[in-house]
């Protein structure tokens, strides 16, 4: 969810009905892949990705273009062909009649599809019910090379069709949104970027409007959860401006990536500072996803990623014998003004009955970030069943933003049951602490209106399931419970009483077409 959530007591619109769900499309999102043993197969993100057809080479891998010489061909001779049974291809619609492979000839490559889902909360929060919603997702892929002669280049363009209401903004209220693909109900651009490698594939620039949830700050086992805070996380969610450029935005920037050795991986880019300038509604200032702007503020982006046992680019190389891994560390700077979260700038408290009213300015902001990704079981190297863990931290000043400190962490099991090999089950709970400034808001606010609660932090508790249908069917329960929502924040409807804790269920069916 990419909605500014400093509007989250905006309610609106009734239940959404569940046969809704089951009479679309059923269709997912496009769930980005990372190839080697230690991401889990075939798991759904919790913010949406490039469809699989046109997403950007993982950044642990070789980059687009890459020469791999003789053996990457002699390997790519020996791959079987593709299933192409209705139950076994890995789109619903296959082939479509030879077009695919057609368009597939000269380069260009094409991706549709949808998310759908119900999530309902049973207790607590403003109110209690359910919401639909959905994404379609289309992208748009040119292989450089095979389309005009010129190695090592991807364009790509890609854009949503987002329908339903989200249930955050109407019954929950949490900071970490209860589901990854909440957003306004809009037709949009989304990205819209040239990718040239250079060196073998060791080095490579990316050029245009880009969403930075898809390269930096990710976890791989992270991504099974459906709470929006374990794809882009709540803390660059609630303190960017406009939530910084992560679905549904986007920003206009160069990222560089570079790739020295195997295991070491160096990312970096400069982008636009704001998304969706102006004062309301990002998702509505922003409606169309096509504003290409350079004027506001800048925001620079850093990453080091070191991974471990990972499978050997060469098909023929032994595979390392230890589990593998993946460790990230990161930063983020935003050049932008940002208003104080307590204080006025006179140093009075903005509850202050004598306070101007005008909060203080701080001149830019920052985060450091660390990720953890680790396969921490595997009782066969060739099967699928596998148990990773992952932890992802974040924190950031607390006198400008309304969180200062973000956790996540959590546990998955790949192939829980035996003949369900692309099934995953996992466990996983994220962190919001409340920035000091705000806090020391809300406890002066508590001294001039009897009973309104003060904030420390939010907890988001979650129990996914998600099974493998199909190669391009997948369906996953969910139940999230959420404690001390926003970090407690009064009932609008009892303003003596915080919003409850909740209980949220929901069903996700996505599709690849």
């Amino acid at each position: 969810m990419k909605k500014n959530l400093k509007t989250a007591l905006r309610m609106s619109g009734a239940p959404a009905s569940l046969t809704l769900l089951l009479s679309l499309g059923l269709v997912p999102h496009a769930f980005a892949q990372t190839s080697g043993e230690a991401a889990p197969a075939a798991n759904p993100s919790s913010t949406p990705t490039a469809p699989a057809a046109t997403e950007a080479p993982s950044s642990s891998q070789p980059a687009a273009g890459a020469d791999n010489g003789g053996a990457a061909t002699a390997a790519a001779d020996q791959t079987p062909p593709a299933p192409t049974g209705f139950w076994d291809r890995s789109n619903l619609l296959g082939d479509m009649g030879g077009l695919r492979p057609w368009l597939g000839n000269y380069g260009v490559t094409f991706g549709l599809q949808e998310t759908s889902e119900y999530m309902a909360n049973l207790s607590g929060g403003t109110h209690t019910g359910g919401a639909y919603q959905g994404v379609t997702q289309m992208g748009l892929g040119i292989d450089t090379q095979k389309a005009f002669g010129l190695p090592g280049g991807t364009f790509n363009v890609s854009a949503f069709q987002i329908h339903g209401t989200d249930l955050t903004l109407r019954n929950t209220q949490t900071l970490q949104a209860t589901t990854g693909i909440e957003a306004e109900a809009s037709t949009r651009l989304w990205e819209l970027w040239y990718q040239q490698a250079f060196l073998g594939g060791k080095f490579d620039v990316k050029v245009g409007q880009q969403s930075l949830d898809q390269e930096f700050m990710v976890s791989q086992y992270a991504s099974t959860f459906m709470n929006a805070t374990f794809g882009w996380s709540g803390l660059p969610s609630n303190d960017l401006p406009a939530g910084g450029p992560a679905y549904p935005l986007s920003s206009l920037g160069i990222r560089l990536r570079a790739q020295p050795t195997d295991a070491i991986t160096v990312l970096g880019g400069i982008f636009d500072g704001n998304p969706a300038p102006g004062t309301g509604d990002s998702q509505k200032l922003n409606a169309s996803g096509t504003n290409f702007n350079l004027h506001n503020g800048a925001l620079v982006i850093g990453e080091v990623q070191y991974a471990i046992n990972q499978p050997p680019s060469d098909p023929n190389a032994p595979k390392p014998s230890g589990l593998p891994g993946t460790y990230k560390l990161g930063f983020w700077y935003n050049s932008n003004h940002f208003d104080d979260t307590g204080f006025d700038n006179t140093s009075l408290s903005l509850a202050n009955p004598n306070s101007t009213g005008v909060p203080a300015s701080h001149s830019g902001n920052y985060s450091i970030y660390a990720v953890a990704d680790q396969m921490v079981w595997r009782p066969s190297a060739d099967g699928p069943q596998a148990v990773g863990v992952f932890a992802r931290i974040m924190g950031a000043p607390g006198d400008r933003n309304l969180i200062d400190l973000g956790v996540n962490a959590g546990v998955t099991l790949k192939a829980p049951f035996k003949g369900r090999d692309n099934d995953v089950a996992g466990l996983a709970i994220g962190y919001a602490h409340i920035g000091s400034h705000a806090q020391d808001l809300a406890t002066a606010q508590g001294t001039i209106t009897p009973g309104y609660p003060s904030r420390s932090a939010e907890t988001i508790l979650e129990a996914t399931y998600m099974a493998q249908i199909t190669p391009w069917w997948q369906v996953q329960a969910d139940f999230q419970y959420a404690f001390r929502p926003a970090g407690g924040i009064p009932n609008p409807d009892n303003p003596s009483q915080r919003v409850g804790d909740e209980a949220i269920v929901g069903v996700r069916t996505t599709i690849a077409f």
